[in-house]
């Protein structure tokens, strides 16, 4: 089994790799059918200006900064997600109360909601305070589902010995809808880093990867910007994968 379970690994890395080479072919078709090789430079121009970035100093502290305003969004958005996923389950009436509420922050778009929240707080707050509000229905509607699918059976059983509580929706609730939670999860962390980084970009965040991205385009450095969203390729790679593979090793899903 550990030897499936490494040759998997393996042959994911290896597809993963060629969709990044495939991308790099992507941009040479485009280049040569549009004959711009500005705005697509060759991928040994993009590689030698990730690797550039990846011994530059300044780059991990954009990292660092857009890391830093994706967790805060994650937290908020699951805490408030989760909240309203559970309320949403326990009560038909304020599934369908909030539904227009939900539709409209899905769909609301995000130019429009850095607009809106700029007007209300100062500009640092907001990467972290528009990306949690445009997470949070992706959180609390795949919490409401995965409450709606529990087997009512198991439900029963508990509620003989409890009624519900904190303390049951962490210890029983929450493990049971670990599945939805985790699609969930890497859902959000992908369109997360996107959000951050966009709105990171609109208020000209100091030492981001959106406001680096912002100069790169400001000052036509094309292989930059390919090479940043190498860089933002991996980390979403790396922050839905490292969390799951460390959740498998201690057992807990």
């Amino acid at each position: 089994m550990k030897n499936e379970s490494k040759n998997l690994n393996h042959s994911d890395f290896l597809v993963f790799f060629l969709g990044i080479v495939l991308i790099g072919i992507l941009l040479q078709i485009l280049g040569k059918a549009k004959g711009n090789d500005l705005v697509f430079p060759s991928v040994i121009e993009i590689f030698r200006a990730f690797i550039r970035l990846l011994v530059t100093k300044q780059t991990y502290k954009c990292i660092f900064v857009s890391i830093f305003h994706l967790a805060l969004s994650l937290f908020f958005s699951t805490v408030i997600g989760v909240l309203i996923g559970v309320v949403s389950g326990l009560f038909p009436f304020v599934k369908k109360l909030l539904s227009p509420l939900m539709t409209m922050l899905r769909s609301i778009p995000m130019i429009v909601l850095v607009v809106i929240i700029m007007v209300l707080t100062q500009y640092p707050y907001i990467p972290y305070i528009a990306t949690s509000v445009l997470l949070i229905p992706l959180i609390s509607e795949a919490t409401c589902e995965g409450f709606l699918h529990i087997d009512q059976e198991l439900i029963d059983v508990y509620r003989l010995v409890s009624n519900f509580s904190p303390k049951i929706l962490i210890y029983v609730y929450l493990p049971l809808m670990t599945g939805y939670l985790k699609q969930a999860y890497i859902n959000a962390v992908g369109m997360g880093m996107k959000l951050v980084i966009s709105s990171e970009y609109l208020v000209q965040t100091k030492n981001s990867l959106g406001k680096a991205i912002y100069l790169s385009s400001y000052f036509n450095e094309y292989q930059d910007i390919y090479a940043y969203a190498l860089v933002m390729i991996f980390l979403v790679a790396l922050l839905t994968k490292i969390p799951m593979w460390v959740i498998k090793k201690s057992g807990t899903w």
